[in-house]
């Protein structure tokens, strides 16, 4: 029996999918999460074999979280289904470890195939994605250049940003010109939703 943990925010979406992969007779899932942050421990607790994670989730990223359950956790697969196919995710999933990335869009058979083919140790992914992962080339924004951004998410000013991230006004105002430079927009609310819709944050 593949023991599946299901990481999805949206309840319907959730107990939908829950149900129709217990309708699969090679599986059971044995966990349900609201929240990216309860994924490594509910992971901990019922050892699944694959561990399906949305991405975009309330208290942590469910790329983070497969970083952290690649290192807690080895045996676990991990399989991204998510609404957003950004270039830019499809990377990072595979940099975290996940096996597999697919769009909610597809049918129910399709992700039950997926999640048999990558407990085989076959690598799944969306091919309409991976294309565009290809000719999207590579995230161009470093490590402290995204922190800025994100901090800068909810509008905030260049001191909150300095403040929270610990460090200075005119070190921040340095990472936030080079990223605005490098999204090839004109501020840094632009930045940010070039950034996101690339799947860079």
């Amino acid at each position: 029996m593949i023991k599946v943990l299901l990481a999805e925010d949206q309840g319907m979406m959730r107990g939908a999918l829950a149900l129709l992969l217990d309708l699969e007779a090679d599986m059971q899932v044995v966990a349900q999460v609201a929240a990216g942050d309860r994924i490594v421990a509910a992971a901990l607790d019922t050892r699944p074999d694959i561990a399906l994670l949305d991405i975009e989730l309330p208290g942590r990223s469910g790329l983070d979280a497969a970083a952290e359950l690649r290192e807690q956790l080895p045996a676990c697969k991990v399989l991204i289904v998510t609404t957003f196919g950004r270039p830019g995710y499809l990377r990072r999933a595979m940099e975290a470890g996940a096996s597999g990335f697919l769009v909610k869009d597809g049918p129910v058979a399709e992700l039950a195939a997926a999640i048999r083919r990558v407990l085989a140790g076959e690598r799944v992914i969306d091919p309409g994605l991976a294309a565009a992962a290809l000719s999207a080339g590579p995230n161009p924004l470093t490590q402290r250049e995204r922190d800025v951004l994100t901090a800068a998410v909810d509008g905030a000013t260049v001191a909150d940003i300095a403040g929270r991230l610990h460090l200075s006004q005119a070190t921040v105002r340095n990472y936030l010109s080079a990223a605005i430079g490098k999204t090839g927009t004109r501020n840094r609310m632009e930045a940010v939703r070039a950034a996101r819709q690339n799947g860079w944050l």
